[in-house]
């Protein structure tokens, strides 16, 4: 059978939309908000208080431990059943946050570990608390090293939202489910999603590299 390029270039905006107003803004407030939970979760596990830290352990290894498929499920349609009923966006954010937050929290602790404790002591000798170290000394030296994980993190952030399909959000992956249904070129618009998914990625991955060129500037080497 022919290549249908009408319907690819009819599609074509349609598909950039659902990734603008959908995939994007999906991926961006579930990034942000699981990245500040990370960091909590991160520092709750290099607690010397067992109970923190078993909390913060008990908890990553749910997220790792489990799809995050699942959870998106266990949060859409489970909840319900218990009476907590949420719309298709929150539930999204919330399970690609909470996922975003296991796993990027044992890349912050990483990074905060690699810091040699002499920068610590430096700190204290000049007089900082242990929490004006940890901002002004540790997080910045540890951010350059958690910059390429992270980043990797969210792309696959990217790819990941399509998930939310599943339950019904509006995004990239959606609408060329809409469209193939009712033209039933199922081939042409999931080839053409896929296309979309890799030039955001590819750009993702080009701004990466500029970010971590310019966080260089600041390591001494």
């Amino acid at each position: 059978m022919p290549f249908n390029w009408d319907l690819v270039w009819s599609s074509f905006g349609p598909l950039v939309v659902g990734a603008v107003t959908g995939t994007i803004p999906l991926t961006l407030a579930s990034f942000a908000i699981g990245l500040a939970l990370a960091l909590v979760v991160a520092l709750m596990r290099l607690s010397r208080n067992t109970v923190v830290s078993g909390i913060a352990r008990f908890y990553v290894s749910v997220i790792r431990g489990t799809p995050l498929l699942v959870q998106l499920f266990v949060i859409f349609y489970g909840l319900p059943t218990v009476g907590v009923k949420l719309d298709p966006w929150p539930s999204a954010i919330i399970a690609f946050s909470l996922n975003v937050g296991g796993y990027a929290a044992e890349v912050i602790r990483a990074a905060i570990l690699s810091v040699p404790k002499g920068q610590w002591e430096a700190g204290h000798t000049i007089g900082m608390s242990r929490g004006q170290s940890l901002r002004r000394i540790i997080l910045p030296q540890a951010a350059r090293v958690s910059v390429p994980p992270l980043s990797n993190t969210f792309i696959s952030l990217v790819k990941d939202t399509s998930l939310a399909s599943l339950i019904l959000v509006t995004e990239l992956f959606r609408v060329a489910q809409q469209i193939a249904a009712f033209s039933q070129e199922f081939m042409v618009l999931y080839l053409e999603a896929a296309l979309i998914y890799w030039v955001i990625c590819l750009a993702l991955s080009s701004g990466q590299s500029v970010l971590e060129r310019r966080l260089d500037r600041y390591v001494a080497h």
